[in-house]
């Protein structure tokens, strides 16, 4: 009843004109977002940071907005799949394969309808599941002390490169490098300076909010520029709706499986959508064998990946609340975002920014009736989007993260900054060092620093109360099990990934 209560003042919140209007705004946006190959929600979510503090939105009203983007770009990630066999990110791949050869046979329009109403349920679920999971999380997490917190923190680096890892020592070395770069600044224990360089400006650190627009949104556009700027107008037929009530009412069992198993997987630090969608298509073709006709059209192949990886994006939202740890790439982006408008995520959130935590709840389901009902009517709009050359686009996303990072500071260091970013960000992508691990080391490791300074602290310097409590001790082995876990069943689990995907035709 307590949850309920909170729940319903979090509706307060959620529902007052302003915070519905940004909303629903950002519903249309993530979506839009979503549906162009390559973009995904971490960057969106990244792109739209510094439109929240140019328009200088309160605390809830900028959550909101940039949960509805997370929330929209997962929507609309399924659209280029499904018409063009091009996902708009890695947890939409598994929608190509039935989603395309749905579109191939005439059927577009009854795979953007199904996939809606899929991504509908499973974020239903996980929303549902956010609601029943975090607060009890937070409770446990109240007994954490600095040794648990820094084996937490330990356990979030070791399990970030998750099973769909390409390479865990690259994300090892990524992470790293996210903690030496949190590492520049003035020492506040000491008051030391520490790879300052005799620059003012790097007095105070760096902010991680230029790191994040430079490394997902500037990185991204320079890709953007390399391999598709040259693209020209694509013609989409989506054809006519024919989906069935009997046919809709068929896949209800494999939404809800779908939705629970992406929950489960968005929880798992590391984890996230991507394995989520697979595992759930993965069960689901298990579950219908020969009745089926998976990888050729059958529309419980797209009902499944959709409400997997839509449950996933807010069971990943429970560890990043509750615990300060993200869940996925985008919510460690949201992490940054907390941070920077000087709220603490973790337990203590419960109950000092409680009207925060559950607006942005009682948002989410808010969202994904607003999604529900904005993807089947305007499917056709966010179509022709993907037929716009991206060179019409590049300029736009191009002004608003400029624009926006230099009304936060009103400083040409920091656009240079940005821009810095973005070109390292471009050559880590080249060399294929994941992005995700040095934002995560940025953003967690003055909190990783500072725990460990407190338990030496209170040992007076005798480092075996890192590992003294039984808690602390199981995160240590969870955190040695992250590590050696995605050397063994990663590249399996990427090799059944990519035989899936060569199951469905060549976009043409």
């Amino acid at each position: 009843m307590e949850t309920l209560g909170f729940l319903m003042d979090g509706f307060a919140v959620a529902l007052t004109p302003y915070n519905l209007m940004f909303a629903l705004f950002g519903a249309i946006v993530g979506t839009l977002i979503g549906c162009l190959p390559g973009l995904g929600p971490a960057n969106g979510v990244a792109i739209l940071i510094p439109l929240a503090f140019t328009l200088g939105l309160p605390p809830d009203t900028a959550m909101i907005l940039l949960t509805s983007v997370y929330a929209g770009a997962m929507y609309g990630g399924r659209i280029s799949s499904i018409l063009l066999n091009i996902p708009g990110d890695e947890p939409a791949m598994m929608t190509c394969l039935d989603g395309y050869p749905m579109a191939r046979k005439g059927r577009a329009a009854d795979a953007l309808a199904i996939s809606a109403v899929a991504s509908f349920t499973g974020g239903l679920i996980g929303t549902i599941g956010l609601i029943m999971l975090a607060p009890v999380l937070a409770r446990f997490a109240l007994t954490f002390g600095p040794a648990e917190y820094f084996a937490l923190f330990l356990l979030a680096f070791a399990t970030l490169g998750g099973i769909t890892g390409k390479n865990p020592m690259k994300t090892v070395i990524a992470a790293t490098l996210g903690i030496m770069i949190s590492t520049v600044g003035i020492d506040i224990s000491t008051g030391t300076q520490r790879y300052t360089f005799g620059v003012l400006e790097l007095y105070e650190g760096i902010d991680f909010i230029l790191a994040i627009v430079g490394l997902f949104a500037i990185s991204e556009l320079l890709f953007f520029v390399e391999n598709r700027a040259g693209e020209g107008y694509r013609k989409i037929n989506v054809g006519k709706l024919t989906l069935t009530f009997k046919e809709l009412v068929s896949t209800i069992p494999t939404q809800l499986r779908g939705g629970v198993l992406g929950f489960i997987a968005g929880v798992l630090p590391g984890a996230g959508a991507s394995l989520g969608s697979f595992i759930s298509y993965t069960l689901e073709k298990q579950i219908v064998g020969r009745k089926g006709t998976f990888g050729e059209g059958d529309i419980r192949g797209v009902a499944a990946p959709e409400a997997g990886n839509n449950g996933a994006s807010s069971g990943a939202l429970v560890p990043m609340l509750t615990l300060g740890v993200p869940g996925s790439g985008t919510t460690a982006v949201l992490l940054a975002m907390l941070i920077s408008l000087n709220i603490t995520p973790g337990p203590l959130m419960f109950t000092q920014n409680a009207d925060i935590v559950w607006g942005v709840i009682a948002a989410l389901l808010i969202g994904n009736v607003l999604l529900l009902g904005l993807n089947i009517p305007l499917v056709g709009f966010f179509v022709r989007l993907l037929s716009i050359p991206p060179m019409y686009l590049l300029p736009i996303v191009t002004m608003v993260a400029f624009v926006g990072i230099y009304s936060i500071s009103h400083s040409a260091f920091d656009l240079y900054f940005m821009v810095a970013f973005g070109v390292a960000g471009y050559f880590l992508r080249k060399l294929e060092i994941p992005l995700v691990p040095v934002i995560l080391g940025l953003l967690l490791g003055p909190e990783m620093e500072k725990n460990l300074g407190h338990a030496l602290i209170l040992s007076d310097g005798d480092w075996s109360i890192l590992w003294a409590s039984p808690l602390a001790m199981g995160l240590w082995l969870v955190a040695g099990l992250g590590l050696v876990l995605p050397c063994l069943v990663g590249p399996l689990l990427r090799r059944r990934m990519n035989a899936a995907m060569k199951e469905t035709p060549v976009s043409d």
